[in-house]
């Protein structure tokens, strides 16, 4: 039997933002496997979690009985589905896999049923801005956008997410705040709707139907202001509308769906199943769009996607910046082995990443792969890792506010 030798948290930024890798050691010499528990936001709290809390609870356990160590660690702490605990919990689940792939000598994706395709569909971000980015000098917005979209053309991308400003479209709205008025990033939602379809419809009447257009709301608008959003957006054939709803409010897709055909996406902040399930059997989204480490690892997510096939769901899992190249890899490897997926989120690796973790999935011509290395393929360079230390300071785009200074939630 190969047991649990040793837990461990891995914390680097080789891209800038900050990225937690869970490393379980085995018995066996040599055999070890990684998984991603970034939750960047909070990712001082996760690393503690896996080493103070997961690492006794699992040394000397099985690595085989990955069902068991799941369930065993997501009820072990008696309140659960939370974002902490569920990165920790993530980071060894995934990395279990991985083991039992090396093991098998297979990769993940033969082990949840082989593959359904060869490689996975991706979009990028294309995005304008309301203020000047120095990157861009004096480019309008449009342009800013065109020139984006031409280079994503040319690599052949065939979904790009349009935006207009920065997640649910913050602005730089600093001149207009009230006196006294409380720093972050101040955004009109009013302005931020008009903006977003003036600039979709520019780009569907320039490029026609070259490529499939999404657009990321990121939870920022009023429930009746999402339903005239996805109204307003049905002309221009979205190939989805991503998290117009906070999640306090999703009965509200019960009215947005009565009144557009905008197909619907969700549950980036989702934690619990109770927070998808209804959504799920009511038919009430078209993609499914939860952040893998954040709802307990690989094992939940395979459950997650089998689920949605039964009620004509598909998976379009959260690929951000803040996954590891390992939860990028998880993502696709369940992309391959899902007859149901629809579409994944690729925001690239920088050459530090491509540095700190050996076999990064590969994107060519609209399309990515993986590397059939035996478990997840990623691996960690550890000492080009700690050449990267994190930064603890908060992000500025989660305290937005709108223009009289009233903190806007997500």
């Amino acid at each position: 039997m190969v047991t649990i030798r040793d837990v461990k948290a891995i914390c680097t930024a080789p891209d800038g933002i900050a990225l937690v890798v869970v490393k379980v050691e085995t018995s066996e010499p040599g055999l070890y496997g990684l998984g991603c528990a970034t939750y960047t936001q909070r990712w001082i709290t996760v690393a503690d979690a896996v080493e103070h809390y997961m690492k006794p609870l699992l040394v000397g356990k099985d690595v085989s009985r990955i069902e068991d160590i799941w369930q065993m660690a997501m009820a072990s702490p008696y309140w659960r589905n939370g974002p902490i605990l569920n990165n920790a919990l993530s980071g060894v689940d995934m990395a279990l896999w991985d083991i039992k792939g090396k093991m098998a000598k297979m990769p993940v994706y033969e082990l949840l049923g082989g593959k359904v395709r060869e490689a996975a569909v991706v979009y990028r971000h294309a995005g304008g801005f309301s203020t000047q980015d120095p990157r861009y000098g004096k480019m309008t917005p449009e342009e800013m956008l065109d020139e984006q979209i031409e280079h994503f053309l040319e690599m052949g991308t065939q979904y790009i997410r349009i935006q207009k400003g920065r997640y649910g479209g913050v602005q730089d709205l600093e001149a207009v705040k009230p006196e006294g008025a409380c720093p972050g990033e101040y955004y009109d939602p009013h302005q931020y709707m008009r903006e977003t379809v003036e600039s979709i419809a520019h780009v569907r009447e320039k490029y026609g139907n070259r490529f499939e257009i999404l657009h990321d709301v990121h939870e920022r608008l009023e429930p009746i202001d999402a339903v005239r959003l996805a109204k307003d957006l049905e002309p221009y054939r979205l190939f989805y509308l991503e998290d117009c709803l906070a999640p306090e409010q999703v009965d509200w897709f019960k009215t947005i769906r009565n009144q557009s055909a905008t197909p619907l996406a969700m549950g980036e902040l989702f934690n619990n199943p109770m927070e998808w399930m209804g959504l799920i059997k009511e038919r009430l989204i078209d993609y499914i769009r939860v952040h893998i480490s954040q709802i307990g690892g690989l094992t939940p997510a395979k459950k997650l996607q089998v689920l949605c096939e039964a009620f004509g769901v598909r998976t379009a899992w959260h690929g951000p910046g803040d996954v590891s190249p390992i939860g990028h890899a998880v993502n696709v490897h369940l992309d391959l082995s899902s007859w149901n997926f629809g579409v994944q989120e690729w925001q690239g690796f920088g050459q530090g990443c491509l540095d700190v973790f050996p076999g990064c999935p590969e994107l060519k011509n609209g399309y990515v792969y993986l590397s059939d290395r035996p478990g997840i393929g990623v691996d960690i360079d550890e000492k080009a890792a700690a050449a990267f230390p994190c930064d603890p300071t908060l992000p500025r785009w989660t305290n937005a506010r709108r223009p009289d200074g009233t903190f806007a939630r997500p």
